[in-house]
């Protein structure tokens, strides 16, 4: 889909895959030549991209499509690419930036719908709500009783929450209102009085892995993170532990996270990114004791038009001349 408005002249940007309108008349009332991937059905291809960034000054690009030195060098009078998402490892960021190409992100927008994310993948495997839905959909239920589909109370729980940035605090705080025991860690430790706001005491991954009931990471996907959590991990838990996962998929190990649930050693876990996404392993599609849902973190109408807002202001800054916020590989402008 193209949107020419009128001049050979104009800069000219590809998105490359459908966002919202919003960016679209952003980019519009700048007076940029728009070309957009309008396939709803499909991811565009390394070949489809490459023909279409090759005349291009500015890609917008989701975090789904891998943004290569291929297509960086496909495209010669690239200036910018601009990340339809907080993360970034869909882009060779080290490449651009030995080409002079800025890489910018999409953060903070996405924190309040992430941890309510998490917050629901945490109270709906704690009461079986998924569960029971199913239950009602099929065979239903003979009636109330005192042993039936017992789950547990998250208060008085301990929760570990290991990343404490944005959205790490962001569900601390809601989940400090459940009456929840927050353990934390990260790189570094927060300030007494942040720490004190929120409930939260500073903690090693051993420590959060041994005692906390639930788990929930919001680390960011890198090679010291890759497989934070394992079989080592899983089999110190808790039994009667859960883990979340509303961050990266590569995070966790999933073959010993399934392992480690079909043998009952932690007790369920709710996942929204997955290591090999959007692939997700038949096994747990198999378990009751699993969530499973397609990447929704920041899928709400309010994070995702933030997000189109930065990408759209930041394309045009750069046409302006001016720096663009969030460039996350050191391009110094």
């Amino acid at each position: 889909m193209k949107y020419l408005l009128g001049s050979e002249f104009m800069s000219k940007v590809l998105i490359a895959g459908r966002i919202p309108e919003h960016a679209l008349n952003i980019l519009k009332d700048a007076g940029l030549d728009i070309d957009v991937f309008d396939d709803s059905q499909n991811l565009i291809t390394k070949d489809e991209l490459s023909k279409r960034v090759a005349d291009k000054d500015f890609l917008i690009t989701p975090l789904s499509t891998k943004v290569d030195s291929d297509v960086i060098d496909a495209a010669p009078n690239l200036k910018l690419i601009a990340n339809y998402g907080a993360g970034f490892n869909n882009i060779d960021t080290d490449y651009a930036k030995s080409k002079g190409i800025p890489v910018t992100n999409t953060p903070k927008v996405s924190t309040t719908s992430t941890a309510e994310v998490t917050c629901a993948l945490m109270i709906s495997l704690a009461h079986r709500v998924v569960e029971g839905d199913q239950l009602m959909r099929t065979k239903g239920f003979t009636g109330w009783a005192p042993l039936f589909f017992l789950g547990h109370e998250l208060s008085g729980k301990t929760l570990g929450i290991i990343g404490m940035g944005q959205i790490g605090q962001a569900v601390a705080k809601r989940m400090h209102a459940f009456d929840m025991k927050i353990l934390y860690n990260q790189r570094h430790q927060l300030d007494s009085a942040t720490e004190e706001k929120l409930g939260a005491k500073f903690a090693t991954v051993d420590e959060i892995v041994k005692n906390a009931d639930v788990i929930t990471l919001h680390a960011p996907a890198t090679p010291e993170t890759h497989h934070l959590l394992g079989a080592e991990q899983f089999k110190e838990m808790k039994d009667s532990a859960m883990l979340i996962n509303a961050a990266r998929g590569p995070l966790i190990d999933e073959a010993a996270l399934l392992t480690a649930l079909q043998n009952g050693e932690i007790a369920g876990a709710g996942l929204d990114v997955y290591e090999a996404e959007p692939k997700v392993d038949d096994g747990f599609k198999a378990l009751k004791n699993v969530i499973l849902t397609p990447h929704i973190g920041n899928a709400t109408v309010e994070a995702r038009d933030a997000m189109a807002e930065i990408v759209a202001k930041n394309t045009v800054a750069m046409d302006k001349g001016d720096k663009p916020d969030y460039i996350v590989n050191g391009v110094e402008l």
